[in-house]
C-alpha cells in the first residue's frame, strides 16, 4: 500500500509533466542548455561556500555571519535530505522516461524538494538582510539556479516551489535565532 504523500505526488506528476516536457525542450538549444548547466553547477555548492567564506570582508559582523550561514546551511541540508529520502518522489525524466528531456546527470533518483533552490533562496534572504548591495548578483543567479532545475528535467516546478519555501523558512529561522542570541 502506498503512503499518502506518494498519491499526492502521482496527481502532481500527472498535472505537471506536460509543463516539464515543454520547458525541457528549450534545453535542446545549446546556449540555453549550457547556461542552465553552469547555473546548476554553481548552485551545487561553490557560490554558497564562497559567499560564506567571504563574509568577513563584506561588512561589519562578517565573522559572526560565517558561523550563522554555515550552521543554517548544514541544518537546511540535513532537513532537506530527511524530507527527500522519506517522500521519494522520482525525478520527471525518470517518471516520464523519454517524455522529459534530462539535460544533466542527476545525483540521485529523487526530486522533492529542490535543494539547489532551497539554498539559493535561503542565501538570497540572508544577503538581503546583511549585504543587500550583493542582491544585484545573487537574485539573478538564484532565479537562474531555480529555473535550471526544471529546465534540465531534474525537478518538477512544485519541487522548486517547495525548495524555495523551505529556503525562505530556514533563512527566517536563522535571522530569528541570531536576533535572539544577540538580544535584538
Amino acid at each position: 500500500m502506498r503512503s499518502r504523500p506518494l498519491v499526492v505526488f502521482d496527481r502532481l506528476d500527472t498535472w505537471e509533466w506536460r509543463f516539464c516536457q515543454r520547458v525541457t525542450r528549450l534545453s535542446l538549444f545549446p546556449a540555453w542548455r549550457i547556461t542552465l548547466q553552469v547555473a546548476s553547477r554553481l548552485g551545487d555548492w561553490p557560490v554558497w561556500v564562497l559567499l560564506i567564506v567571504a563574509q568577513p570582508w563584506l561588512g561589519p559582523g562578517g565573522e559572526r555571519r560565517v558561523l550563522q550561514y554555515g550552521a543554517i546551511a548544514l541544518v537546511a541540508l540535513a532537513a532537506y535530505r530527511l524530507v527527500k529520502t522519506r517522500l521519494c518522489r522520482e525525478r520527471p525524466f525518470i517518471t516520464y522516461l523519454g517524455g522529459v528531456h534530462c539535460g544533466e546527470p542527476a545525483r540521485d533518483r529523487y526530486s522533492f524538494p529542490s535543494g539547489h533552490t532551497m539554498h539559493a533562496v535561503m542565501f538570497s534572504v540572508l544577503v538581503a538582510a546583511h549585504t543587500p548591495w550583493l542582491l544585484v548578483v545573487i537574485l539573478p543567479l538564484s532565479a537562474l539556479i531555480a529555473i535550471s532545475r526544471v529546465g534540465l528535467g531534474l525537478h518538477y516546478a512544485s519541487d522548486v516551489l517547495a525548495g524555495a519555501a523551505m529556503g525562505y523558512g530556514f533563512a527566517l529561522l536563522s535571522l530569528y535565532v541570531m536576533a535572539s542570541l544577540l538580544g535584538g
